[in-house]
């Protein structure tokens, strides 16, 4: 158990320093991850960690999935629903049709069950990857918006069709209109799970007295509950931790007190930040494992099958992404959709963008080894391989080239910019605050000069936010940056006086510790203004 343990910890010092690698080459880091895994399991180092399909889809798939629908906006899922869920469900069931026909066509022995699982597996395209390179290209926040929203929902579709395609397999019997009835309530009973979790855990939060370390820990707990109560009735888990993580999202602001909103971004920051990156690590880590276990099929043959697979399935997503546009002018014309024409340039960077992932991985894993009376399962190692394969290609192919297409075609972007955006929100809640004070202090303001101090100081923001909405002139721009510069210098320099300060028996030290804090918040609002300030002019 403890070099287990000391194992790990040599885990996270590599994956840290392959973080660092990506960094420095502008990478997306499940790239250098995957690669640096793949090379450390050339040396025979840690080759006795795998991965655990029960370890993935237990202990790191709620929380990944959980975070994720915490983070994602509900207003721009609610605006993109139709192609979200033309993604998720009816292109993930066609994708996994194609490439039944094309392996069965192209591997011998291979039946349209075995084809069937295979395109189940390997069907749910990895969002973190493409949001991941996304964020560091500038993308309209529309195709980020898909991508994060697909990503919730497509691997409870995918694991949805590998459960009917391993019962097909098994018994050898395949019930359209069985199956079809079981979908639908694997899928409505995981949503209703969800959300019964997720107004308990809700209650639990609004009305009984929790601190703030209580309130971090129960939002750690509460995905396992969600995914654990609906795997426990054989329904979707997946869609339990997405459906009780948007409810939970949206109750936010009520549920939780501004130290555990501030505190549990943190925590959840750094957890998903190992998650992630021992995931991508041991994804490299498995090739020596899953090569032993190819038996007949010569590995030459294998690769072949795994190349051929993977083109098919690139190409797949590009059609029917091309196809769900298409779609989308036709329907506009009878309802409303949220972009009439989509256009090519956006639809070609979301179809490029199909990164397959550790849950195809695990997926593959999870096919148990046997069938029947202890009959071996048909083409399970070939299975595990073509999948390692799959996701290499598309992970390195399409994730190195992901950025360069993104440059090269210039998606549309219909949204007002983010910074006038921004604006506009600072001066109306500006108006309104002011406003706000004239009704509730008139009386009292020129009595107190701190209720003045905050008014003329208002005054102020609104008529510097007036000025930039006005015009956005280069020295008004420059003014702006040259302020937050000097802000942050300042902001060092309270630092230093603070840390003197400390030196001397006259102060506590945990009020300087508070101090601290403070001018650490302050950093940050100031350091993402100069970041939104910086990408912005660089467009």
């Amino acid at each position: 158990m403890q070099s287990l343990l000391i194992e790990y910890i040599y885990l996270i010092l590599i994956i840290l320093a392959l973080i660092m690698v990506a960094n420095k080459l502008r990478l997306a880091y499940p790239i250098v991850l995957v690669l640096g895994g793949l090379a450390i399991s050339i040396t025979g180092e840690f080759s006795e960690i795998t991965i655990d399909p029960e370890l993935v889809f237990l202990i790191f798939l709620p929380p990944l999935l959980y975070e994720a629908a915490w983070q994602i906006s509900w207003k721009e899922f609610w605006r993109w629903r139709r192609v979200i869920t033309s993604f998720a469900f009816p292109i993930v069931i066609l994708t996994s049709c194609v490439i039944a026909l094309v392996s069965h066509a192209l591997i011998p022995g291979f039946t349209l069950a075995l084809g069937f699982l295979l395109g189940g597996i390997i069907s749910p395209p990895d969002a973190i990857s493409a949001t991941t390179i996304m964020r560091k290209v500038d993308v309209p926040k529309s195709l980020v918006s898909i991508a994060e929203g697909e990503s919730l929902l497509n691997d409870a579709s995918s694991l949805i069709v590998l459960r009917f395609a391993l019962a097909a397999v098994v018994t050898g019997q395949f019930q359209m209109q069985q199956a079809a009835a079981g979908f639908a309530l694997v899928v409505f009973m995981g949503i209703g799970i969800g959300l019964l979790v997720g107004a308990f855990f809700y209650a639990i939060h609004r009305w009984l007295p929790t601190t703030t370390s209580i309130e971090i820990v129960l939002t750690l707990v509460t995905p396992y509950c969600m995914y654990y109560a609906a795997e426990h009735f054989h329904f979707s888990g997946v869609l339990a931790v997405v459906s009780g993580g948007l409810l939970l999202s949206n109750k936010r602001q009520s549920m939780l007190t501004y130290q555990s909103r501030i505190q549990g971004i943190n925590v959840w920051t750094s957890l998903v930040f190992v998650l992630n990156g021992l995931i991508f690590l041991l994804i490299g880590f498995q090739l020596p494992f899953i090569v032993r276990q190819l038996g007949e099929t010569s590995l030459r043959s294998a690769i072949g099958y795994g190349l051929a697979i993977s083109v098919v399935l690139m190409l797949t997503r590009l059609a029917f992404t091309f196809g769900a546009s298409l779609f989308t002018r036709f329907i506009s014309q009878f309802i409303t959709v949220a972009q009439a024409n989509p256009g090519w340039r956006n639809p070609l960077i979301l179809g490029w963008a199909g990164m397959r992932g550790v849950v195809s991985l695990a997926a593959a894993l999870s096919i148990p080894l046997v069938v029947g009376a202890g009959q071996p399962f048909p083409h399970r190692n070939l299975i595990l391989f073509i999948t390692f394969i799959v996701i290499l290609v598309t992970l390195v192919f399409q994730g190195l080239t992901l950025p360069w297409l993104i440059r090269k075609v210039k998606p549309e972007d219909d949204a007002v910019p983010e910074v006038k955006q921004e604006l506009v929100i600072q001066q109306k809640i500006t108006e309104a605050s002011l406003q706000f004070l004239q009704k509730q202090t008139e009386a009292d303001r020129p009595a107190n000069e701190h209720v003045a101090n905050l008014y003329q100081r208002l005054t102020i923001d609104l008529r510097l936010l007036r000025q930039e909405l006005d015009g956005t002139e280069n020295a008004k721009v420059n003014a702006r940056v040259d302020y937050q510069r000097t802000y942050l210098d300042l902001l060092e320099q309270q630092r230093n006086w603070l840390g003197e300060m400390n030196r001397q028996s006259d102060f506590d030290e945990e009020l300087i510790r508070k101090q601290l804090s403070l001018i650490d918040i302050e950093e940050y609002k100031i350091r993402e203004e100069l970041i939104q300030d910086n990408s912005n002019d660089e467009l």
